[in-house]
């Protein structure tokens, strides 16, 4: 724990557990640690769950973690239910950290989970950086997601637990060949994650994490030189190449994408900046902000407008603030794109029109209420509004975490592992 720090003098920590054994036993050793919460998950996707989750709290009960249950109740079966099922996941955990003024949210991620995501990533095609694979520290807006198990075998686990006379719940779904990482974990026939094929993968992992570490650097120093961002979401980008994760970091921040875009494309424009489109993102000369090039959102791109409330998230980049507005919101009131009512607004912004039509604003009933960017109020039911550029990916993140080391080193002294796998 020590290397994966700092840590709240309290020793405070969310820890997300399944009732599995890898997050059981990382709530575990985390009681011998600190001061941890567990957060339990129940997808509502199997019978039975709300009742291993019941069984999950017991447990934890009694070895002194405080816990929750989190129900999941509106997914549903059907195409892409892994990918809805991890988004509602990590939603529902990291809003559950916030609300136990936590500040870390630690994941039982292992060795042989590493491994999987390495030969995932081969399949894919993906690059260095997306051979890295699980870091063990990614920082979100407001969390740290950790994963200090990522060099341990599974098979610890399991043996520290069965040491200690706890019980775990197994999760039949993890056994379905309709899923690559279990047809993945069945092809290793190595169920302690002990082997000389998962060593190799994970230290692969590392390896690539150590290079995505220095690039990150690089990258960042770059984008500190070369960018200014805006806060109405735009960014000004110096004449010249530039490296290509810095140019896909721009990318991701202005687009507010979740994946980066292809490698081909953006290696192409890397090169040679020019005026593009590439990942949701505009590139065009900068005109009269200056040499180099404007980097604004595509219009065409942008997201639909969503309810307008305190904390509303648009397009992946804005976060309505409207807690402090004089008569609040009514219903039916949205926040979304400027759009086509740009056309009337160009004489009270300076901007170009290419941003312009791009900035967040509130709609009541349909009409034009305000665009915070502008000054822009139309009446007195929408004083006190706040849109601010909150991108999913900020332009240079903390570095990535690579795990690397001794794990047994950073466990509790009041415990051990046996040895088994």
């Amino acid at each position: 724990m020590a290397r994966l720090g700092p840590w709240p003098g309290s020793g405070r920590v969310a820890v997300a557990v399944s009732g599995g054994a890898d997050s059981l036993c990382l709530a575990y050793l985390l009681a011998w640690w600190g001061r941890p919460v567990g957060l339990i998950i129940d997808h509502g996707l199997r019978p039975g769950s709300a009742a291993e989750a019941a069984v999950t709290l017991e447990r934890l009960a009694a070895f002194g973690v405080p816990a929750r249950v989190l129900s999941l109740r509106d997914l549903q079966a059907g195409p892409g239910l892994a990918e809805r099922a991890r988004a509602a996941r990590y939603a529902a955990l990291s809003a559950a950290a916030r609300e136990a003024g936590c500040v870390d949210l630690l994941l039982g991620h292992h060795r042989l989970d590493q491994a999987e995501t390495v030969l995932m990533r081969r399949a894919a095609g993906s690059g260095r950086a997306g051979l890295a694979s699980m870091a063990a520290i990614v920082e979100t807006q407001d969390l740290r997601l950790v994963r200090p198990l990522l060099d341990v075998p599974p098979g610890r686990l399991r043996a520290t637990l069965r040491q200690a006379g706890v019980a775990w719940v197994d999760d039949p779904s993890n056994r379905n060949p309709a899923a690559l990482r279990n047809r993945l974990r069945a092809g290793f026939d190595d169920p302690d994650g002990a082997g000389e094929t998962v060593a190799a993968l994970s230290g692969e992992a590392a390896r690539f994490g150590a290079c995505r570490r220095a690039e990150d650097a690089r990258a960042a120093q770059v984008l500190a030189d070369r960018v200014a961002i805006r806060p109405e979401g735009f960014a000004l980008l110096s004449p010249g190449p530039l490296p290509v994760p810095a140019l896909a970091a721009l990318v991701r921040t202005i687009g507010g994408g979740v994946y980066p875009a292809g490698t081909a494309q953006l290696a192409r424009l890397a090169a040679e900046p020019r005026a593009a489109v590439l990942g949701g993102v505009r590139f065009m000369p900068a005109g009269r902000l200056g040499p180099g090039l404007l980097v604004v959102r595509e219009a065409a791109a942008m997201a639909p407008p969503v309810p307008a409330m305190d904390g509303a998230a648009w397009d992946n980049r804005f976060k309505l603030h409207a807690a402090h507005a004089t008569h609040g919101l009514t219903v039916g009131a949205t926040f979304g794109a400027l759009a086509s009512d740009a056309a009337r607004l160009r004489g009270r912004s300076k901007l170009p029109f290419a941003v312009l039509r791009t900035l967040p604003a509130v709609r009541l009933q349909g009409a034009l209420a305000a665009v915070p960017h502008i000054g822009y109020l139309e009446g007195s039911l929408c004083e006190g509004l706040v849109a601010s550029f909150c991108p999913a990916h900020p332009l240079a993140a903390a570095p990535f975490g690579v795990a690397a080391g001794d794990a047994q080193s950073a466990a509790s002294p009041h415990v051990e592992f046996d040895g088994a796998g």
